[in-house]
């Protein structure tokens, strides 16, 4: 029972003014010995964007689009997740170590707590965006289900806080911002989950012109088919259906739960979304990106 305790609900802890999950901050100080290799691949992306979504495609590609190589583990022990840490589960270090070269590795860090040798040594990332409403109302049912973050409280309360940049991982508009800057000077493809959902298979090209391989077009159909929201969902190595409850409940909420685009119209008010729309257009102001919030 105490390891339950242990692990329910703590609040976030605040590193370089960054909120993060309390576990995923203690891990940051082991992440200064990590060394990146140059044939690694970063996948970054704030949460709830299409991180594992992304993984399923890119671990297709590099398993030659091998369905059966697929399903050799879980998503995070196949695409190791660089700061995790939870009590009683291997940290994200920990499963790196045991990947063969080349790696996938994902992350959620802002540029402030990234480890420095993934911008040396030049490491190829593919970084997902996905519009802010969307991310928020996702967002709100991962904290409801994964205890390690604190109690959302209302979603009122939940899309103030997302709005001020008070929950894990800091501010949405300041992690889009700042790795849009980077794609600049970096080796960077910047993918927008809402083109995703629109083409899976033209981003999917992208993705294997950007990472240098090539595949058959019947493979390209069959990795579109493979990574769809419905299969990953009833695929128990993409749903994260083996995390332990006292992690993840997915009683309350579906680590998988709808994957659409436009699904914040379910849950914001008028008012939250005139307020909302009036503080992205100032957050937001002469970034040169722009989001769909529909399809």
């Amino acid at each position: 029972m105490e390891l339950i305790q242990d692990t329910s609900r703590p609040p976030l802890k605040y590193v370089k003014g960054i909120p993060l999950i309390k576990y995923f901050a203690e891990a940051l100080g082991s992440l200064q010995d990590f060394q990146a290799q140059p044939d690694d691949l970063l996948i970054s992306t704030y949460p709830k964007s299409g991180t594992t979504w992304v993984s399923e495609i890119l671990d297709m590609i590099y398993q030659g689009g091998d369905v059966q190589k697929c399903q050799r583990a879980p998503i995070f022990m196949r695409v190791p997740f660089l700061e995790f840490k939870v009590p009683g589960i291997p940290t994200g270090l920990e499963v790196l170590k045991d990947i063969p070269a080349p790696r996938l590795i994902k992350t959620h860090l802002p540029l402030a707590l990234l480890p420095q040798t993934l911008l040396d040594q030049k490491v190829k990332v593919v970084y997902v965006a996905r519009n802010a409403k969307d991310v928020a109302v996702s967002y709100y049912h991962f904290y409801r289900m994964a205890k390690v973050h604190p109690d959302p409280d209302t979603w009122d309360n939940f899309l103030e806080k997302f709005m001020a940049g008070e929950v894990s991982y800091g501010s949405w508009y300041q992690h889009v911002r700042e790795w849009w800057e980077l794609s600049h000077t970096h080796p960077m493809l910047y993918l927008f989950y809402e083109d995703m959902k629109e083409n899976p298979k033209r981003e999917i090209q992208k993705i294997l012109k950007f990472v240098g391989r090539s595949l058959p077009d019947e493979t390209v159909d069959l990795i579109v088919q493979h990574t769809s929201f419905k299969e990953m969902k009833n695929n128990s190595k993409t749903n994260y259906s083996t995390i332990p409850l006292h992690v993840m409940d997915h009683s309350i909420s579906a680590f998988m739960r709808k994957g659409i685009s436009g699904d914040w119209k379910t849950t914001f008010t008028v008012a939250q979304n005139e307020c909302f729309d009036a503080d992205y257009a100032k957050k937001m102001e002469g970034c040169g990106l722009s989001f769909r919030t529909q399809l």
